[in-house]
């Protein structure tokens, strides 16, 4: 069943293995909106990154934070066309600056804060950011599950750290809404009907501030 969405951009975001770029997909292919992928394939540190993430953090952000600007330029400062209704994304440029706040020491974050703040300002932020949330334990079955060979060495400790830089950012967020669902271990791709529920939720008008949804079964 297809839902109007009173927002004209919706950013979806989520831990690594949540399922936002499946739900992003699933959402541009019923709508034809305008679609932004984050294209994390193409860093070649991310494999390096994760096999030392000491000397491999401050090459692995920055590549990740110019892509993710170049997209953002190409795609959503572009003119709006006429026959898209709404723009989704699968990430919010923020990500840059949640994940460097976890990889960097403290030197090479104040530097890339500042790069970032220049970026950053020529971005809007979004109409709604939703939040797939899963528990770490699930997050590990679905990375073992797609079988990245880049990401085979992804620690429980990084995932949990960066759930919790999320809910850091999160709760001094005041400007836009935030919505967290928390899908436990549902499968919106096998089971379409939690698809038609999660956009039922997204659907509705939300204050800025956090919301919390949770479609445990």
């Amino acid at each position: 069943m297809k839902i109007d969405f009173p927002y004209s951009y919706i950013a979806v975001e989520g831990n690594i293995g949540a399922g936002k770029t499946s739900f992003t997909k699933m959402i541009n292919e019923e709508y034809n909106c305008r679609l932004i992928l984050e294209e994390f394939k193409e860093n070649p540190f991310l494999p390096l990154f994760y096999e030392n993430p000491k000397r491999y953090a401050f090459t692995v952000e920055l590549f990740f934070m110019t892509e993710r600007y170049k997209q953002m330029e190409d795609h959503l400062l572009a003119q709006r066309s006429l026959f898209k209704d709404f723009t989704i994304s699968d990430y919010v440029f923020i990500k840059t600056l949640i994940f460097a706040r976890k990889n960097l020491d403290e030197k090479e974050f104040k530097l890339f804060q500042q790069l970032f703040n220049t970026l950053q300002q020529n971005f809007p932020n979004p109409d709604l950011l939703v939040y797939l949330h899963r528990n770490v334990d699930i997050l590990l079955k679905n990375i073992n599950k797609r079988g990245r060979d880049y990401e085979k060495n992804i620690k429980r400790e990084y995932l949990y750290n960066i759930q919790d830089s999320y809910f850091e950012y999160f709760r001094n967020i005041t400007t836009f809404p935030i919505l967290i669902i928390d899908l436990g271990d549902i499968d919106f791709i096998k089971e379409k009907q939690y698809y038609d529920v999660l956009k039922s939720i997204i659907a509705k008008k939300y204050t800025p501030g956090v919301h919390r949804v949770s479609l445990h079964v």
